[in-house]
């Protein structure tokens, strides 16, 4: 099953006769002024009645037979139900019966017409009473004969008629929530599996402003980085595919949290390397894409010797980092076509991060003059060549990024130290304040067993060299 077959639109609801003719209180409304004509006289009111009543009537069943029901015709139709009932001097039977239908009426009008309904029913039922008495000086008795049975029997019709019609429609709605819900619930689960294609800062704002999605770049100033993996290739030839696809995914998985938390846009995986800019689409300005993209680097840099030492452990060796970092105007946007889009970049930019990557070696990131402006003033950089490029007339001086040193003294955020069997990594710029005594107790008992081992190797020397001088004697 395609995508478009599991997310097709609903097939909207059958007409459930809301949008029908929903009147059938103006027939128990005409029965009961012509049986009131009938089984009592055709007085002047009756035929006044007749004329009131029937000839509304029959224009609200002609004009809303096909039409949605409305505040207006609600409100004649109450209209009309109350005429009746102050006409006949609220008889006891046929007032409950007709006063029942405008109740149902009224509770199926919308919430904030509830008491405009109800307050002219009211007025009508006491202006109507009044004239009925001014008209009839006697009181009518309409409590006797088949009339109040049948009025009450009809309305009770009307009402049946109408609880089982809104059943139905609860059911039809409830089964279409239901429905709803499921395919909404799959959706999200199938969003949220899409978005981990996609980098956060361009799915986020389409999903926040529900905007278009077309084919469309611009120009902008970005800072581009290129890594890799230094020597993964001669790695891949000599390990198993699971243990292969074990180290890259730990890699990739290492390093994507790290772009992530630097706000970089992860453009894409190529093999065993990975592409990320800055710029675009939210800029913090030139000069600070660079800075935030040279300490990316530089923390990918000290991740991989973490990486490097775990998989030392393992019997696998040699595997390094290598960056290409540059700034410069490039296109950047979707590129592709309207059924297949790619938010990437493209420019004589993208090209010179690459080719700096390649030229990189072992921890080291290159970084193009451009960016060497930028970022000079806050990281030391040496400068290593001026390179002959593939594809670039001019030759390119490139320099290399120093780690930030331990010897700035309390401005350094890091302290980075690699020896064999010795790796000393301390970040304190994602310390927490209630682990430093946690952090104190493991270097105690790492300078502990540290002295430990040199006592056992002083041991060692010694006893060696008595054995060596028992043998000479």
């Amino acid at each position: 099953m395609t995508f478009s077959e599991t997310f097709k639109p609903m097939t909207p609801l059958k007409d459930t006769g809301a949008c029908r003719f929903d009147y059938p209180e103006v027939f128990v409304l005409i029965l009961t002024v012509v049986l009131r004509a009938i089984y009592y006289d055709f007085r002047s009111i009756s035929m006044a009645l007749l004329v009131i009543i029937t000839l509304p009537s029959l224009m609200i069943l002609i004009y809303n037979y096909r039409r949605q029901t409305s505040f207006w015709t609600s409100n004649i139709v109450i209209i009309l139900l109350s005429v009746v009932i102050g006409s006949l001097q609220c008889c006891t039977v046929i007032s409950i019966s007709l006063a029942a239908l405008i109740g149902v009426r009224i509770i199926l009008s919308r919430p904030e017409n509830h008491l405009k309904l109800l307050s002219v029913s009211v007025v009508t039922i006491i202006a109507f009473y009044y004239v009925s008495t001014v008209l009839n000086a006697d009181s009518m008795d309409f409590d006797q004969g088949l009339l109040p049975l049948i009025v009450m029997v009809a309305s009770l019709g009307v009402i049946l008629y109408q609880f089982r019609r809104i059943y139905q429609q609860h059911i039809t709605f409830k089964a279409r929530a239901h429905q709803a819900g499921g395919r909404l619930n799959t959706m999200v689960s199938v969003i949220n599996k899409l978005t981990r294609f996609v980098p956060p800062q361009i799915w986020e704002p389409i999903v926040k402003s529900d905007s278009p999605v077309r084919v469309s770049n611009k120009r902008a100033k970005l800072t581009i980085m290129f890594s890799d993996i230094v020597g993964f290739t001669e790695l891949s030839d000599s390990l198993s595919s699971d243990n292969l696809a074990d180290i890259l995914n730990t890699y990739m998985h290492c390093m994507t949290s790290i772009a992530d938390k630097h706000g970089a846009v992860l453009d894409k995986f190529i093999g065993d390397g990975m592409v990320c800019f800055f710029g675009e689409p939210n800029s913090r300005g030139s000069r600070q894409d660079a800075l935030d993209c040279v300490a990316m680097a530089i923390d990918m840099r000290r991740e991989m010797r973490t990486l490097r030492q775990k998989w030392r452990l393992m019997g696998f060796e040699g595997l390094y980092i290598r960056v290409g970092i540059t700034t410069g105007y490039c296109h950047v946007g979707n590129f592709g076509s309207n059924s297949r889009l790619s938010y990437t970049i493209i420019g004589k930019e993208a090209n010179l991060a690459s080719r700096l990557e390649s030229c990189a070696g072992k921890d080291q990131i290159l970084v193009s003059e451009s960016t060497y402006d930028y970022i000079c003033h806050n990281y030391e950089c040496e400068h290593v060549a001026a390179f002959c490029l593939k594809g670039i007339d001019e030759k390119v001086d490139a320099w290399q990024v120093l780690d930030p040193s331990a010897s700035t003294g309390h401005l350094s955020k890091w302290v980075d130290h690699t020896l064999p069997g010795f790796n000393l990594h301390l970040n304190f710029k994602d310390m927490k304040d209630n682990d430093y005594q946690y952090i104190k107790a493991r270097l105690n008992f790492a300078l502990e067993r540290i002295e430990q081992e040199e006592e056992k190797v002083a041991k060692d020397i010694a006893a060696e060299s008595k054995r060596e001088d028992a043998n000479r004697k």
